[in-house]
C-alpha cells in the first residue's frame, strides 16, 4: 500500500531521472476527487492519445469532453520526450479493470494475468500518463519519448521503492485496450511492448545514480487580467465592432474560454466582443448563475474560476 507522492514530490522524482517537465497551469490541485477516492497507489500506467500536436494533445487531456471530464491523466508525454503535468489526485484515465492485474501489480508477480473483467476501479490505484500518439499501430514512437516514458515510470517507481512490475500498460489492465501499440523509430520498426519499457525501468532502477536532473527553470509568473479593465472592455467593445482592442488582457480570457470549448479559436483576437460576451455567459451558466447575474459581464467570482483552471491572476 502506498500513500500518493506530494505533487512536488512527484515532479521531483520525474526530474530527478534527467526528464524536462512542464507545468501546466494550477495541475497540483486539477483532479476527479470529488467523484471518489485516490490511493492507494500501486502503479504506474501508459496509454496513448489517439491525437496528433502537442498543445492540441495537452489540453484535451487537461480539459477531457463532455462524456468524460478532464483531467484525463497526470501527465502527457510528447513526442520530443517533455513531461507535461496536467492534473495530480484522481484523474480519468484508467477506468474500470482487472482485479487480477491489481492484484499481480501489487505483488509484483510477473508475467500479469490476462485482463478478462472490468470490475476493479483503476483511477484509484494508478498514476496515468498518456503518452502523444495516434495509436494506429503505424505512428512511430520516437526514441526520446520511449526512453521518456521509461524514465518518468522509474523515477516514480524510485520515490515509491517499487519494482518494474509495477508499471503497465492500459491494455494490460481493461479488456478492449490496445495501447500503447506502435513501431519505435520509424514506420516498421520494432514493436513498441510493455515487456520492453518495463526491461528499460529495470535497467535505470538498477543504477545507484539516476541521470542528474537538469536545473529547476524558474517558473514564468502568470499572467494578471485587471478585472475592471476587462469589465470596461466587455461593456464598451461591442457596439465597436472592428475598432482596436481597448485591453489587451481580454485576450487571455477568450482564450481560457476556447479551451473550455466557449468560443471559436478564430475568434481568440483580444476583442470583447458580441462573441466573448455570449461565450462568458455560457462560462456563467457553467458556474451556476442564470438571470441577470449570467449576463456576459465578468465578474470575480466566475473570473477566478476561469483563472484557477488556466493559469493566471485577477487583479481589481
Amino acid at each position: 500500500m502506498a500513500t500518493p507522492l506530494l505533487p512536488d514530490t512527484f515532479r521531483n522524482a520525474i526530474r530527478g531521472e534527467g526528464v524536462d517537465v512542464v507545468e501546466v497551469g494550477a495541475w497540483r490541485t486539477h483532479n476527479r476527487n470529488h467523484k471518489g477516492p485516490w490511493g492507494p497507489l500501486h502503479g504506474v500506467m501508459i496509454h496513448h492519445t489517439v491525437t496528433t500536436g502537442t498543445d492540441y494533445s495537452v489540453e484535451l487531456c487537461r480539459t477531457g469532453y463532455t462524456s468524460l471530464p478532464g483531467p484525463l491523466c497526470h501527465g502527457v508525454i510528447d513526442k520530443a520526450g517533455r513531461v507535461h503535468l496536467i492534473g495530480y489526485g484522481r484523474t480519468n484515465h484508467a477506468g474500470s479493470g482487472d482485479p487480477d492485474v491489481l492484484a499481480a501489480v501489487i505483488a509484483e508477480r510477473s508475467p500479469l494475468p490476462a485482463d478478462n473483467e472490468a470490475s476493479t476501479d483503476g483511477n484509484r490505484h494508478y498514476y496515468g500518463f498518456e503518452c502523444i500518439n495516434e495509436g494506429d499501430g503505424a505512428d512511430p514512437w520516437p526514441a526520446e519519448q520511449v526512453e521518456a516514458i521509461a524514465r518518468t515510470a522509474a523515477g516514480i517507481c524510485r520515490a515509491h521503492g517499487w519494482g518494474p512490475e509495477s508499471v503497465l500498460g492500459h491494455s494490460e489492465w481493461q479488456p478492449g485496450k490496445v495501447d500503447p501499440r506502435g513501431p519505435i523509430g520509424h514506420p516498421g520498426g520494432p514493436a513498441l511492448t510493455m515487456d520492453k519499457i518495463r526491461s528499460r525501468v529495470a535497467e535505470l532502477l538498477a543504477d545507484d545514480k539516476p541521470a542528474p536532473s537538469k536545473p529547476t527553470p524558474k517558473p514564468d509568473p502568470q499572467p494578471v487580467v485587471s478585472l475592471s479593465r476587462l469589465i470596461a472592455a466587455a461593456r464598451q467593445d461591442p457596439p465597436r465592432s472592428g475598432t482596436p482592442v481597448s485591453y489587451p488582457g481580454a485576450r487571455i480570457v477568450e482564450a481560457a474560454l476556447a479551451a473550455e470549448g466557449m468560443l471559436a479559436r478564430a475568434l481568440v483576437d483580444g476583442h470583447f466582443g458580441s462573441a466573448t460576451r455570449d461565450a462568458y455567459e455560457r462560462w456563467q451558466r457553467r458556474c451556476g448563475y442564470t438571470g441577470t447575474a449570467a449576463d456576459g459581464i465578468p465578474g470575480r467570482s466566475s473570473l477566478t474560476t476561469l483563472a484557477q483552471h488556466h493559469g493566471f491572476t485577477v487583479a481589481a
